[in-house]
């Protein structure tokens, strides 16, 4: 394990653009940075010791991802793995592997936390006050670029569960798996209904896992979540990838997953009725019990409504058929020494308990932009083409996609971001903004009708009902606009505020 210090690399006092997050996105944006506006300055700082984000931080048993990796992997670097959906060390090498062939490595800084950013619109400048090595420091910037996510990566979301500390064993979130936990032949109960809970039930059932295989495995959920079996593997890719080259293979699989992705998406929205019906039969199929489907698998909102949760050739619904696992439906009473009393009476006695409860939504890694001193509220702006923000010049978010793999709208967000930093160049914009050129119908930013997006949704920027100021959740209608949008219709010039206050 290495011992060097990851934060002896130097920090210059100023570069043209900042990234922030050195995570799939950011090490994306860094790649476009450098071959779209090769004559612009770039940093990528990140808080943590290591890149990766997300695919870093989380180490439970089974980690993977939920959208088929042709489309969560770059489209300047073709996914080669076996798999289409990939276990989380996998992806993390990926990302690593990328920042290392494309020198972007070269550009992050680590253990570098924004602490605070004021953009000066008298001098078009940021300033960014940032903590590094137990240190304040500052450096500037041109444009600042948001890479962060939206979860909360210090901390997570915890319910206040009756009777907790009573719990005899041990109880662990998947945030911060422990790297000792033993839970070989032991009974645990998985507390949640969503990826990471049907990642987890059947990961731990498994004798794959370097801690071995849990005696049994509940999945304790309040409601059920509509889960869908899907192929590990894309037979129709394997078959491209051996008679095509790498690149040409790589787009035709890449279109092929976009747009089925995206039909599956429209069909759900549009025919929720037909699709709880395909949906519920498929599990039928695979599990062969009607009344465990009508219990356990039978959400009450519609498709889509929230993130549909894959299982990579159904391995949950196999779990439960050996008896591996169980689910159980139900809500907490309250924990017992040995285990959880659910409101039905029964107790599900267990040696460790996994909180699966959702993560805690954080908007731009805590940056709490600033003009001239003055907090921007961040609830009171909206957001254009999905990145840049009302109040806030010369500053951009990457927000990834629900009903799809986030890197698709990442991506979109990078290109866009180039060629406003072009189109700056080429009118002699030293700072820039959107602004609406009409009145707008708020609407929230991620709508979605998940737990830890509704806790949390208040806090961040808006979204519009139309045109560029609508978050689609559409990369094909997106791939299409974004790129030919009219920068001059919605871009403005930004006037320094002490010549206003002179002016007036």
């Amino acid at each position: 394990m290495s011992t060097v210090d990851p934060t002896a690399l130097p920090l210059p006092q100023h570069v043209d653009v900042v990234v922030v997050g050195a995570g799939l996105s950011g090490i994306g944006a860094g790649y476009r940075l450098q071959t779209e506006c090769p004559d612009q300055s770039y940093l990528i700082l990140e808080s943590r010791d290591t890149m990766g984000g997300t695919w870093d931080l989380f180490r439970y048993p089974g980690v993977r991802s939920d959208s088929d990796m042709f489309t969560l992997g770059y489209q300047f670097k073709p996914w080669r793995d076996a798999k289409s959906i990939a276990d989380g060390p996998t992806i993390l090498q990926y990302i690593r592997d990328t920042a290392d062939e494309f020198g972007i490595d070269e550009h992050i800084r680590y253990g570098t936390r924004v602490v605070s950013a004021d953009f000066s619109t008298a001098d078009s400048l940021w300033t960014l006050t940032l903590a590094r090595g137990g240190v304040e420091t500052t450096m500037t910037c041109g444009f600042l670029y948001s890479c962060a996510g939206y979860y909360d990566y210090d901390d997570t979301y915890r319910p206040d569960f009756p009777g907790i500390d009573d719990f005899a064993g041990q109880v662990v979130h998947p945030q911060y798996w422990p790297e000792d936990l033993d839970y070989a032949g032991k009974r645990v109960v998985v507390i949640g209904s969503g990826a990471t809970a049907v990642t987890l039930v059947p990961s731990m059932t498994s004798d794959s896992e370097q801690s071995g295989r849990a005696e049994h495995v509940t999945m304790l959920q309040r409601s059920p979540t509509w889960i869908s079996a899907v192929p590990s593997r894309d037979t129709k890719a394997d078959w491209l990838r051996d008679h095509l080259p790498a690149d040409v293979a790589h787009r035709i699989v890449r279109a092929k997953n976009i747009a089925f992705g995206t039909a599956v998406y429209q069909f759900c929205r549009r025919r929720p009725q037909q699709a709880r019906k395909v949906l519920l039969g498929m599990t039928t199929k695979i599990l062969g019990d009607e009344q465990m489907v009508a219990d356990h698998f039978t959400p009450s909102y519609d498709p889509w409504d929230q993130r549909l949760c894959a299982v990579p050739s159904g391995d949950l619904f196999k779990s439960l058929k050996k008896g591996d696992a169980e689910i159980v439906t139900d809500t907490i009473e309250s924990f017992v020494p040995d285990g959880i009393r659910l409101t039905s009476g029964r107790v599900l006695e267990a040696d460790v308990v996994v909180t699966a409860t959702g993560l805690k939504l954080l908007a731009f890694g805590g940056i709490k932009p600033q003009v001239d001193g003055e907090t921007v509220p961040l609830s009171e702006q909206f957001v254009w083409q999905g990145a840049m923000m009302t109040g806030v010049p010369n500053f951009a978010v990457c927000i990834g996609y629900t009903n799809a793999s986030w890197t698709l709208r990442a991506d979109l967000s990078h290109r866009l971001v180039c060629k406003v930093l072009g189109w700056m160049d080429e009118k002699g914009y030293p700072a820039v903004a959107p602004s609406p050129d009409r009145p707008l119908t708020e609407r929230p930013l991620l709508d979605l009708a998940a737990g830890y997006v509704q806790r949390s949704i208040d806090a961040f920027p808006r979204q519009g009902d139309s045109g560029p100021w609508r978050v689609r959740q559409n990369y094909v209608l997106d791939s299409l606009t974004t790129m030919r949008t009219d920068l001059a219709r919605t871009l403005k010039p930004v006037t320094p505020a002490r010549s206003e206050k002179v002016a007036s």
